[in-house]
């Protein structure tokens, strides 16, 4: 499932993709138009900064704005800096991995093999997925209304 923590951090990242000159926003301003928690979202975006992925400018005209493009933002390394694994089990987990306590042998585990080919159709997806997906998606739905 994904956390309240990581749709939150999307949903800013998206926020700050739409302005598209990159002008730093304030986090007032990021929370108020998104409709997120301006606490929670103090620590979030302090994360994303932490994973290189946005930068800020105190002062006037400052905030937070992308440090690369939102088309280089991908869903799963944004997933990966805030919550960790992606995997629903430790031993499919490629950054991640840990061996199952009460598995016997994991090349016979069925689990574990369930688990790996959920993990593939998942990552792949999210691997494929940047910011900038989100965004021109978001648009083309919007034209849809």
């Amino acid at each position: 499932m994904l956390t309240k923590k990581t749709k939150y951090a999307v949903k800013a990242l998206i926020a700050l993709a739409r302005n598209e000159d990159n002008k730093p926003m304030l986090i007032a301003e990021i929370a108020k138009n998104e409709g997120l928690p301006k606490r929670f979202l103090e620590a979030i975006l302090l994360d994303l900064k932490r994973g290189q992925i946005l930068g800020s400018r105190m002062g006037a005209g400052g905030g937070y704005f992308l440090m690369k493009p939102a088309s280089e933002i991908m869903v799963s390394s944004i997933i990966r800096i805030l919550d960790g694994p992606i995997a629903l089990l430790p031993c499919v987990s490629l950054n991640f991995y840990q061996r199952c306590e009460e598995c016997k042998d994991e090349v016979t585990c069925s689990i574990r093999e369930m688990m790996q080919k959920v993990r593939e159709a998942t990552v792949g997806i999210m691997d494929n997925t940047s910011v900038a997906d989100l965004v021109r998606r978001e648009k083309e739905m919007l034209k849809g209304l």
